[in-house]
């Protein structure tokens, strides 16, 4: 492990962490508000900062189950060190940056996972990997999305039910209030899982540095500075995946706009509660593709769903290697 760290290149790293949970809120905007404006129940800028706010308070609702699960779950926290983290955080922030240039809806998530596992076996090997800790974060890459596209589709049939003699506009006019709920669940939801994910960083961190009074914890000052990191990214948007997310996959009324952000905040919620670090992006996604194909497969645009489902599979490993580049490119300088 390194020796203790000077205090500014301590407050550098943290500041790069914050940096990247600053555009993991921009990369994943579209994930809280993409439905609520494609349906056009809001304008974009209302929507990001109604978005932002409840990523904000989303530390008031949820344990931190997830941030001790990245912290010492992903990679042994005896392994990490400044480098192990500097590589890791920039493994997660060049994904993004290429995926965000390129209008993909990619998993910051995973690519924070990604990048540690790269930076950590760069160092250790793969002794540094904590198993059961990847194996039920890459089981989330499957499960996740799977379970959002079956809630949302059975949303869609309790709601056909219960609106079955309703005229459209009756059932528009309720949805359209209906979405403000689950748009702000969603984003309570995506606040609550994606914010701890930097959280752990910082605070596993600060726990090799020996700041932490020799047990792992996540500081209260660390959790409302990652929220309000997240939150702040939200407020800039990201609008171009927005309009992937919002429009392109599948064309949403307000009705399948609110079981789609409903079935998605339920998975976040229990994946969050379990400490399980999903993905948001891959949550929302396949709640969106499930509304869509309760119409008709033909209605989801099939071309563009692959095409976010092969940057899901991609994300992992190539996360992984740009943090073992960084990793290895910080031990020239250390």
């Amino acid at each position: 492990m390194d020796a203790t760290l000077a205090f500014p290149l301590l407050v550098a790293l943290i500041g790069v962490a914050l940096l990247f949970d600053f555009l993991n809120g921009l990369h994943d905007a579209a994930n809280s508000i993409a439905t609520i404006v494609s349906t056009r129940v809001l304008r974009p800028h209302y929507a990001v900062a109604w978005a932002a706010f409840f990523n904000f308070i989303a530390f008031l609702f949820f344990g931190l189950h997830v941030a001790e699960t990245v912290g010492k779950g992903i990679v042994s926290a005896d392994v990490i060190d400044a480098s192990v983290i500097f590589g890791a955080l920039m493994g997660a922030i060049c994904w993004n940056l290429i995926t965000w240039a390129l209008g993909i809806p990619s998993s910051s998530s995973h690519a924070l996972i990604g990048g540690l596992l790269g930076a950590g076996t760069a160092k250790a090997g793969l002794e540094a990997v904590v198993w059961s800790g990847v194996f039920k974060t890459t089981a989330a890459i499957v499960l996740s999305p799977a379970v959002g596209l079956f809630l949302a589709l059975v949303l869609v049939l309790i709601v056909s039910w219960i609106f079955l003699r309703a005229t459209p506009q009756y059932a528009d006019r309720w949805f359209r209030k209906l979405q403000f709920v689950s748009a702000s669940l969603y984003s309570l939801g995506h606040g609550g899982n994606d914010a701890q994910k930097t959280m752990g960083v910082i605070a596993v961190l600060l726990y090799s540095q020996g700041m932490l009074g020799g047990s792992f914890h996540v500081p209260f000052w660390v959790v409302i500075s990652c929220q309000a990191a997240m939150g702040l990214g939200t407020l800039f948007g990201g609008w171009k995946i927005v309009h992937t997310m919002g429009s392109k996959i599948t064309r949403l009324t307000p009705a399948q706009g609110f079981c789609a952000e409903t079935g998605g905040a339920i998975t976040l919620f229990a994946a969050t509660g379990l400490g399980v670090p999903v993905s948001t992006t891959h949550t929302i996604t396949g709640a969106i593709v499930g509304v869509g194909a309760s119409r008709r497969l033909s209605a989801v645009r099939w071309n563009v769903a692959s095409s976010i489902v092969v940057a899901w599979v991609v994300t992992l490993p190539a996360a992984a290697l740009i943090g073992a580049g960084f990793y290895l490119l910080a031990g020239l300088f250390g």
